[in-house]
């Protein structure tokens, strides 16, 4: 986004209703079929172009609001609630799927599907483990290659980008920390024969302890521009209304359109005869991670890189600690009993590689910043799992899921290792170095 006018920033800007214009149709659509409310009945294609629109108005909604939200609170926290927002679709999505299973689970005492169905538990973790590795090997290398032609555009480099490198905020040291507790416990997952209520007190356990921990962050005075700034412009009482007003407004063009995106993406690969978990695993994520990753590369493009990555972290914090713990409520609810959500040994494999990748991820962020070379390995690794998940049998992608698990560990324990004094520091900033002063250090 670029600056406004002179006579625009004096007015209301017209940006903003714009934005809201094209979140409607989607979201009438999506509340209609809901509902059961009159509306036309629209090709899958089509559809996915609706709803998509409708989520990109909601996402440039979302970061004004994000953005604004930190004249009266932490940047941290303001991040954070910008991903738990954002990261809707992919929970709205993940829960069909996952509430389905439990259905599925109470009619039969099984997950096993009928011939020629997926099995609709597997359905859920591939859905869920596709999300993450996807938000990880495609989405942060996304916002690094933003933000560097953002650079070269300007001419000049950012605050938050040197020598290809994007350098996080000390306060995101709580991210690494957080996240980093949440891989360590997610690495005894692919041991289990079910995801289980345990698994979710633990994983909701994390989540609390980060958010409580963002909190206690200092506010610091934002730069706004654009609709942000008039909004930020605006006396105590009205700016809040109007900063929750939005986010609220973002978060319900999310829910009425998230699930039907991705259903209709789904459906138009099938028409196209691609297969059903292929498409739960990549394209539904792809399509439900849209949100962060629009208002990550937003950022990205205002030369705002820290926020942008820190956008995206956040993103996989809340994945990675909130969806994966409310999995197995859903499932239990809907299943009527307090059996887990079962694990074969190939969804097994794929928490293994969504753990192991999420250790790697830690281990590129122990220092707080994410070079070029260490975005280029993330979409390397994930893109050669994405092409063999496509092209190979399943018994030679099983291969593959393993030999790319052994090599993120090596890779994570080897720049661990290398990085241990500065992950030493990281890991207690996360934890005890009051967030005052770490804010101080960026000042």
């Amino acid at each position: 986004m670029t600056p406004l006018a002179d006579e625009d920033r004096r007015g209301f800007p017209a940006r903003l209703p714009l934005a809201a214009l094209a979140a409607l149709p989607g979201s009438y659509l999506g509340a209609a079929e809901y509902l059961g409310w009159p509306h036309p009945d629209v090709a899958p294609p089509l559809a996915a172009l609706v709803f998509g629109i409708a989520i990109v108005g909601a996402a440039f909604v979302l970061a004004w609001a994000a953005e604004t939200a930190q004249v009266d609170v932490s940047a941290g926290l303001a991040i954070a609630v910008l991903a738990l927002v954002a990261v809707l679709p992919e929970y709205a999505v993940d829960l069909v799927f996952t509430w389905e299973a439990g259905q599925e689970f109470a009619r039969e005492g099984t997950c096993v599907p009928p011939p020629g169905e997926a099995d609709p538990c597997s359905l859920a973790l591939a859905n869920m483990t596709g999300a993450n590795r996807v938000l990880v090997g495609f989405g942060w290398p996304l916002v690094v290659l933003v933000g560097a032609l953002a650079v070269r555009r300007a001419h000049r480099e950012s605050a938050s980008t040197h020598e290809g490198r994007i350098e996080l905020a000390p306060v995101m040291s709580v991210e690494v920390v957080f996240l980093a507790l949440a891989t360590l416990y997610s690495l005894s997952l692919p041991l289990r024969t079910s995801l289980t209520m345990v698994d979710a007190a633990v994983f909701l356990a994390i989540f609390a302890g980060y958010a409580w921990r963002l909190s206690k962050a200092p506010v610091e005075e934002p730069k706004l521009l654009g609709v942000s700034e008039w909004v930020g412009r605006q006396e105590r009482r009205p700016r809040r209304w109007w900063v929750i007003g939005m986010f609220t407004f973002a978060g319900v063009v999310i829910l009425a359109t998230a699930e039907h995106f991705a259903q209709n993406l789904v459906d138009t690969g099938k028409s196209l005869g691609v297969d059903e978990f292929l498409l739960v695993q990549w394209v539904a994520p792809l399509a439900s991670e849209s949100p962060e990753l629009i208002v990550a590369c937003l950022y990205a493009a205002r030369l705002m890189a820290s926020h942008s990555l820190g956008t995206l972290l956040s993103s996989k914090v809340n994945q990675w600690t909130l969806l994966v713990g409310t999995i197995p409520i859903v499932f239990a609810i809907s299943s009527g009993g307090t059996h887990g959500l079962p694990l074969d040994g190939h969804q097994r494999l794929e928490l293994l590689l969504t753990a192991t990748q999420s250790l790697f991820a830690v281990s590129i962020l122990a220092n707080l910043g994410l070079t070029t070379i260490g975005a280029t390995t993330l979409f390397v690794l994930f893109a050669a799992q994405f092409t063999a998940s496509i092209v190979l049998p399943d018994a030679a992608n099983r291969v593959v899921i393993l030999v790319l698990s052994g090599l993120y560990v090596v890779l994570a324990v080897g720049q661990l290792v290398r990085r241990r004094h500065i992950g030493a520091r990281t890991a207690r900033d996360g934890v005890v170095t009051p967030l005052p002063e770490l804010a101080g250090r960026s000042s």
